[in-house]
């Protein structure tokens, strides 16, 4: 296509509007018609990356295939685009001031006084540009968390207002605002969209395309009356009304021409509207299973906050979708389950999920919860602390080593079923010291794992310090629960399962990362497909 174009995509009036869907919308749009895209976020905070966030601060942390812990918003642009992202593709004013900083300190600037304006800026800049420059995209969608106004947005809009002017028709602004409707009047008011647009305009950036989000439709009207107030073209105002699911956003831009608009700004051929056939069916089948009762699944951790667990509930969805019926999941509070009120707490739930975490708080709950679906044989999937507190229960339980646990909860225990990697006992840096990322795993061929994947050679992310201990495999085995997927090159087990269950799979690794829209993850769908099945035998039971 020649020349790399770049879109960028801010917000106003409110956060949480839905920047990320958006952005991944248009990527997909633009990708259906033949075009090479990414996106990548900028988060305007000054941590390095999210790896040491709360997740109540800032929801899941996401990892890319490069060991990268990034934002929870690249899980959106994977699982729309059926990409994979990198380090490249999520940035933070930490990287970016610790950045420049370095280069100050290595004499980099030969001694100049180092400002926001042109240092910082020329980094964003650079950071902006690096995934066209390097990897020719034809599209590179960016996206600027925060709200228009914010002060620690101001670095990142400049360098906004700066690559427009320089790349010209290359270059695009979509803003994203919201039109509340207030019900006491019966009305739908834009005058928060004119007052961001003008906190946009000066900064000196005049947006291209507004994306309206609201929860009633917008009359032609009132479009109109925005395109008017705020310098923009009638069909560069689009509405965003509330979906029944987010997959749904990028049916509902391109029924309003949002991808031919961009298209004609930025000089390019508009050609046919694409089909999204394969999309089209997914949500068919979607809106098919919808109508069925739902299966029911519990999600065992402590974060009572959905996007702790993003991922994991989408990948429960999609592989809903993909088993013809829709999951409903049930998030169930660790810290608050008992061997007293297990039984009610997983009460009616065809499947369980062990979540993901760190550290001591709601681990009791985890085994007593693994307890109860072991001995009722209810599908239990367990992902990365899930995983080892399957391992560590089961010795408890069933090799007999009442103070069995791991390291990390407990240093002084006699039998650490779980302990910390050799090459992680001398790091006390928390950030980005963990096993990150993508590795390869052999899988036992008579395994459910294997039966799942329908391949004895996989590679999965993952996110953590500590390992199932080899020295209590024999053990393990010999009592039931079998090691069915190793690390060719560290020895490091990676699945466990008891196949004398129906389904009880626990993962070190996160398959929950690698499951898209049109390729949902084959241990989720097995899972589903699973707790669908105890569903019919305890029905007929």
């Amino acid at each position: 296509m020649g020349e790399t174009k770049y879109i960028f995509v801010t917000g106003g009036v409110a956060s949480s509007l839905g920047k990320g869907i958006i952005s991944s919308s248009i990527g997909k749009l633009l990708q259906a018609r033949g075009y090479n895209v990414t996106i990548q976020k900028f988060d305007p905070y000054i941590n390095i990356d999210p790896g040491t966030l709360n997740p109540y601060e800032h929801g899941e942390c996401y990892v890319t295939v490069d060991g990268h812990e990034a934002d929870l918003d690249l899980g959106h642009y994977e699982r729309f685009l059926g990409i994979q992202t990198t380090k490249a593709n999520n940035i933070t004013t930490g990287r970016i001031y610790k950045s420049v900083i370095d280069k100050e300190r290595r004499g980099d600037y030969l001694g100049k006084t180092i400002q926001v304006i042109p240092h910082i800026t020329d980094e964003i800049k650079r950071n902006v540009k690096l995934l066209g420059n390097k990897y020719k995209f034809d599209f590179v969608i960016t996206e600027i968390g925060g709200t228009v106004g914010d002060i620690e947005s101001l670095p990142y809009l400049e360098s906004i207002r700066q690559l427009k002017w320089e790349l010209g028709k290359n270059a695009l602004c979509v803003h994203l605002t919201y039109v509340p409707y207030l019900a006491a009047a019966g009305e739908l008011k834009t005058k928060p969209t004119q007052h961001s647009v003008k906190e946009l305009q000066s900064v000196g950036i005049q947006p291209d395309v507004l994306v309206l989000r609201a929860e009633h439709p917008l009359s032609d009207g009132l479009r109109k009356k925005v395109a008017q107030f705020c310098n923009v073209d009638d069909k560069a105002v689009v509405q965003s009304i509330d979906a029944e699911t987010i997959y749904e956003v990028p049916i509902l831009m391109q029924a309003q021409g949002l991808d031919s608009t961009i298209l004609e700004k930025m000089g390019l051929p508009v050609g046919e509207t694409p089909g999204l056939g394969p999309w089209r069916k997914f949500l068919e089948r979607r809106h098919a299973a919808k109508s069925k009762e739902p299966i029911n699944i519990a999600l065992v951790g402590k974060y009572d906050l959905q996007d702790a667990y993003k991922s994991i509930r989408e990948a429960l969805s999609q592989a809903g979708t993909y088993n013809d019926r829709k999951v409903e999941v049930h998030f169930v509070n660790s810290e608050k389950l008992t061997d007293e009120n297990v039984g009610e707490a997983l009460k009616g739930m065809a499947g369980v999920m062990i979540g993901p975490g760190f550290g001591q708080r709601g681990i009791d709950g985890k085994f007593v919860a693994i307890k109860y679906t072991r001995t009722h044989d209810i599908p239990t999937f367990g992902i990365c602390l899930g995983m080892q507190c399957i391992a560590i229960e089961f010795a408890r339980n069933v090799l007999g080593y009442a103070d069995a646990n791991s390291r990390e909860m407990d240093e002084k225990t006699p039998h650490n079923v779980i302990d910390i990697m050799e090459e992680q006992k001398a790091i006390t840096n928390m950030g980005g010291t963990m096993r990150l990322g993508a590795y390869e795993c052999v899988l036992q061929k008579d395994s459910k794992a294997y039966q799942a994947y329908g391949q004895e050679h996989i590679q999965e992310r993952h996110r953590h310090r500590y390992e199932f201990n080899n020295d209590y495999k024999d053990q393990y085995e010999t009592a039931g629960m079998k090691c069915v997927g190793i690390n060719p090159e560290s020895d490091l087990v990676e699945i466990v399962e008891i196949p004398a269950l129906k389904w009880f799979v626990g993962t070190q690794f996160h398959p929950e990362y690698g499951s898209t829209v049109l390729n949902p993850h084959p241990l989720f769908v097995a899972f589903v497909k699973a707790a669908i099945e105890n569903e019919k035998a305890t029905v007929n039971d």
